[in-house]
């Protein structure tokens, strides 16, 4: 399981410069002209984990630094984060204009997205309709209203067909529900501001309606306004949409460079507290309930995502389903009271490893041993 992010905005904001920044190396074409992204760039980033480099030197600590001509641990593998970087869309692309909405239907599988709105002022870089942030938000909102229109006509016009052959309740159920998302679209209302219940969430999940997924709204600022400190000239809009202000050009300078006590002196020397990379991993992790928990052993320190409130057979499913058919029990430890100690024998050797069985809840930062049988 990892968590999947798709960014969308109108040309020339900046989204493939923050993409760049993001992969840390130039995988997207960043042009001063609309459209310079025409295929959608697909790209992993790893989640920065620091605990991943503690638990590494836990191993040493227990198994030592080397078996045979192998270094421990054999591998650190982060927990990643898949971005989808599309094509600009500007006004009227749902009816053909620029690219049209084609490239839409390249994020409709991701977990939420991310919206780069401009928020800076630069008579170099070519306005492609944007007029300020609100109205840029708004030009890209309504894309996607009716976008998700177009598809939420067509399961009507499916429906009505099957209603009148076979009158289910759940058909009648799905029915209405499409009905009200169709009434709320048309009035300018994006389907996650909707109250509905558990049920009917998970039944529009279905449709993968690109205004059902949460969205991450991100600033694009200036250099002089990336400071965390630092109010914009556009903050009351920043505050309204509760997002995230970035500046994609000092992020691709942190990108580009690969000593962390350089970076973390140049974010100190602007007022910045953390990357723009981790903001968003952060917000997205927040907005979908997702959290990490690791294992750890001579061949591999590994980071996992799973949904808050998963159960420990369902955290061995995203390892292997044959984990989870098969759990038995899991062996965990709290990740600051290992780091505490410094060695896993010994805090098992101090009875802090606790053996949990199948109605245990997880919690971010355990450190988990499954046991089971096939």
């Amino acid at each position: 399981m990892s968590l999947s992010l798709g960014i969308v905005g109108l040309p020339n904001v900046g989204k493939s410069t923050l993409f760049n920044a993001l992969l840390k190396r130039q995988a997207a074409l960043a042009a001063n002209y609309p459209f310079a992204t025409i295929e959608p760039n697909i790209g992993i980033v790893d989640v920065p984990d620091e605990r991943l480099n503690r638990l590494a030197e836990i191993v040493r600590v227990d198994y030592g630094q080397r078996q045979g001509d192998r270094e421990l641990p054999e591998q650190i593998i982060p927990a990643v984060v898949k971005f989808y970087d599309i094509a600009g869309l500007v006004k009227g692309a749902s009816s053909g204009e620029g690219l049209g909405n084609a490239f839409l239907s390249h994020i409709r599988e991701v977990d939420a997205l991310v919206q780069v709105v401009r928020a800076f002022d630069d008579d170099n870089v070519v306005r492609a309709g944007a007029t300020d942030p609100a109205s840029d938000i708004e030009i890209i909102n309504t894309e996607l209203i009716l976008a998700d229109i177009q598809v939420i006509d067509k399961k009507l016009e499916k429906g009505e067909r099957e209603l009148k052959s076979d009158k289910t309740a759940e058909g009648i159920e799905r029915y209405d529900l499409l009905l009200t998302v169709r009434q709320a679209l048309g009035e300018g209302k994006l389907a996650n501001s909707l109250n509905l219940s558990t049920k009917q969430k998970d039944l529009l999940k279905e449709y993968n309606l690109l205004t059902f997924k949460p969205l991450i709204y991100v600033f694009n600022v200036s250099e002089s306004e990336a400071g965390a400190d630092i109010k914009s000239i556009h903050s009351d809009v920043i505050d309204r949409y509760n997002g995230i202000k970035i500046s994609a050009k000092i992020e691709s300078e942190i990108a580009s460079m690969d000593d962390p006590a350089d970076r973390d002196a140049f974010m100190s020397d602007l007022g910045l507290r953390e990357s723009g990379l981790n903001q968003v991993i952060r917000k997205g992790f927040d907005i979908l309930g997702l959290q990490v928990f690791l294992t750890m052993g001579p061949k591999e320190v590994r980071a996992w995502t799973v949904k808050k409130g998963s159960s420990a057979p369902e955290a061995a499913g995203v390892i292997h389903t044959d984990f989870q058919r098969g759990f038995i029990s899991a062996e965990i430890v709290a990740y600051e009271d290992l780091a505490s100690l410094g060695s896993l024998k010994l805090a098992r050797d101090k009875g802090l490893l606790r053996l949990e069985g199948k109605t245990y809840i997880m919690r971010d930062g355990d450190v988990v041993e499954f046991n089971f049988s096939v």
